[in-house]
């Protein structure tokens, strides 16, 4: 087919890449190896120097293991962006659990139908959110929640100060590392086709979907991204990361990114204009992907000029449009460059992006991603190719797109056609290969 995207590419960024065919987790053990002393994590003061944390991640696997958890146990986490959210995350593809993401905000009704249709086995969640999970609890089968507290890997004393959970099927996450400690996790044979998330997309008919990606499809996404910046340097980066890990967006271009590009991630559990602010003055960080009302906020603060924000040298921007005008003016407050893309759940997420240098389209969503392939078709039958200009549904083709969506025969066939993702979102491509929403 005809790529006219790739002449629009900056140098450095390649049309073909050969992802690393491993289990997710891998990226982890490979920074921990190769940068055992330097910063992971910055949370609420302390350093985790990547040894640490690669150490955690070994306990909590062995403690679920021994727990019961076993390859294709669907294990979710509902908690904000904090130490434990990494640790558990890679804890669970470690041993060839299924991660499933659950947002904290959720009501009893939205957790309920969630954990009851990935058939989860087991929960990590801060403490303050059992008595909503007790109350599901007594309605479908949820075999073990494991608690935390925000602090617990802050403050020496964390969750054991609070005890041992009461109740049958109630764990504490210190003790689970703790028992952890005595063996190491086993070594479990992962194909990287093999699923290793259930993200549920918010469908439009109704109840969400977990769609099923699998190691490859997060690696290789996670691999597109690091090489649209020519610039990102392994060792050297440091990451803002207040998107949220639960959302897909944020899981991939704030943790998994960082991860595979030994950035030290500066952590923040939610957004807040002031302590974003704080951070960025106190901690520098060089990159910091968001949405558009994140930057604006920043832009709009009285006080803006009182901190030092010029460390910011790359922002990915998705999820809306970025006006142009705040884009402008973020950009010049930080000497910062803005790419702004698009996504979503059943491709990792990331599929387009404009070029941080060379000729960026505002308003447009940019290109497709080396090895990604984008078309515009009909609506009617969804069978003929658009000429540019033409507005029709966009479809996704590349290495990133998901495996289908769990327990949905039918709606997986018709997401997925020949090869090709149907997004759903009416979309146009231009002459140069630049695609607008």
């Amino acid at each position: 087919m005809d790529r006219p995207w790739l002449k629009f590419y900056e140098e450095g960024v390649p049309a073909h890449i050969e992802y690393p065919r491993i289990p997710l987790f891998r990226i982890l053990e490979d920074t921990a190896r190769d940068f055992p002393d330097l910063d992971a994590v910055v949370f609420q003061g302390r350093r985790i120097p990547y040894r640490e944390l690669a150490g955690w991640t070994r306990d909590l696997a062995s403690g679920l293991h021994r727990m019961g958890i076993r390859k294709g146990d669907r294990v979710a986490i509902m908690l904000p962006n904090c130490p434990q959210y990494i640790v558990a995350y890679y804890a669970i593809l470690m041993i060839g659990g299924v991660v499933v993401n659950v947002n904290p905000m959720y009501v009893e009704r939205e957790l309920e139908f969630q954990l009851q249709d990935a058939g989860v086995r087991a929960i990590v969640a801060g403490r303050e959110l059992l008595p909503r999970l007790e109350a599901v609890r007594a309605k479908i089968p949820l075999p073990s929640i494991i608690l935390t507290d925000l602090e617990e890997h802050v403050q020496p004393s964390g969750g054991r100060a609070r005890g041992t959970g009461k109740g049958p099927g109630i764990h504490e996450y210190a003790d689970l590392l703790k028992r952890g400690e005595a063996e190491p996790p086993p070594r479990v044979s992962i194909d990287p086709d093999e699923v290793a998330l259930l993200q549920y997309t918010g469908g439009t008919t109704g109840f969400s979907k977990g769609a099923m990606l699998t190691h490859y499809n997060l690696v290789s996404n996670v691999v597109q991204c690091v090489s649209w910046n020519v610039g990102a340097e392994k060792g050297k980066e440091r990451m803002l990361a207040v998107l949220p890990f639960f959302h897909v967006y944020g899981m991939t271009v704030t943790l998994n990114e960082a991860i595979y590009l030994a950035a030290t991630i500066i952590l923040l559990p939610r957004f807040q204009v002031d302590d974003c602010l704080e951070a960025i003055n106190r901690y520098q960080p060089t990159r910091f992907p968001g949405v558009p009302t994140m930057y604006i906020g920043i832009i709009n603060h009285p006080r803006v000029k009182e901190y030092n924000i010029s460390s910011i040298r790359v922002c990915s921007s998705g999820s809306a449009p970025m006006p142009v005008e705040a884009l402008r003016k973020f950009e010049e407050l930080t000497g910062a460059k803005i790419s702004e893309g698009y996504g979503l759940t059943e491709a990792s997420p990331v599929t387009h992006a404009n070029p941080f240098s060379g000729k960026r389209k505002v308003g447009s969503i940019g290109l497709p991603r080396p090895d990604t392939d984008a078309k515009i078709v009909d609506l009617e039958t969804g069978e003929r190719d658009l000429p540019p200009g033409e507005a029709g549904e966009l479809c996704i083709r590349g290495p990133q797109v998901m495996k289908g969506y769990w327990n949905r025969p039918e709606e997986s066939a018709r997401a997925l056609r020949n090869g090709w993702l149907y997004t759903g979102d009416i979309a146009r491509m231009d002459e140069e290969g630049y695609f607008y929403i």
